[in-house]
């Protein structure tokens, strides 16, 4: 049996190079792996770019690489964090805005082997024209744009052409998962996390629960382990906690 689980969170994180992109799980602080991203801090990995819904509204999780400077582009649907935007202002990050449903798609197409697709969000608008600023100057001025998406009439209805996201990397948080990879997501956690594991060459995944092999049911795994490349314990309260469980629920 192929063995996925690493007890040291630093070890498999090392991985992850400067400038290298990264596609976060998470909505919010639900279902965000925190213990990855935290890890990016301890091993002090910059100039990154992230796909991921939201920037979140404190310095946890995405939040935290951007207070401590790390980032580089932002690909996402929900910057609500204030701070964001002085920065992006300021030049010191990209944004590239995405509409939430494509955000999702893109990453799945990406996972899939897709390169691009059709979809009428954002056709014909400033995230598809090539008039959103992707980059500030230091003094303020616009420095950079999105580049202008291809648009084509399809049954008398604008559409436009959108890339699918591989990512160097992918980062995700599970309820549980056993030592193959196999995930189970809880609730409305899953939310993005089966999608980012996909898009990602190489994937981690924390759990909350370590379990056995047998003990999720086929039913039950909502990310089979051929997307993981990597399992850890997310916190070290459930690093306290016996390895094993025999629960499916």
């Amino acid at each position: 049996m192929i063995d996925k689980f690493r007890e040291d969170v630093l070890s498999v994180v090392d991985r992850v190079h400067d400038g290298a992109s990264i596609a976060v799980g998470g909505f919010g602080s639900s279902g965000r792996p925190d213990v990855l991203l935290d890890a990016l801090c301890e091993l002090d990995r910059r100039d990154l770019h992230v796909y991921v819904n939201n920037v979140g509204h404190d310095f946890t999780g995405v939040g935290r690489l951007l207070h401590e400077g790390r980032l580089r582009r932002v690909t996402a649907s929900f910057p609500i964090l204030q701070e964001f935007y002085d920065d992006y202002f300021a030049g010191k990050v990209e944004l590239e805005l995405v509409p939430q449903g494509t955000l999702a798609e893109r990453l799945r197409a990406g996972g899939s082997g897709i390169p691009a697709f059709f979809t009428p969000s954002g056709a014909g608008t400033m995230l598809a024209d090539g008039s959103f600023t992707l980059r500030y100057s230091p003094e303020g001025g616009v420095a950079e744009h999105v580049p202008a998406k291809e648009h084509r009439m399809i049954n008398g209805r604008q559409y436009v052409l959108e890339e699918g996201i591989v990512a160097d990397f992918g980062f995700v948080k599970a309820h549980r998962g056993d030592r193959k990879g196999n995930l189970r997501f809880r609730l409305s956690a899953r939310n993005f996390n089966p999608l980012a594991a996909m898009s990602g060459r190489h994937t981690f995944a924390e759990v909350e629960r370590l379990v056995e092999v047998d003990a999720l049911h086929p039913d039950d795994v909502h990310l089979p382990g051929v997307f993981v490349d990597d399992v850890l314990l997310a916190t070290r309260a459930a690093a306290d906690q016996p390895l094993m469980e025999r629960s499916a629920s």
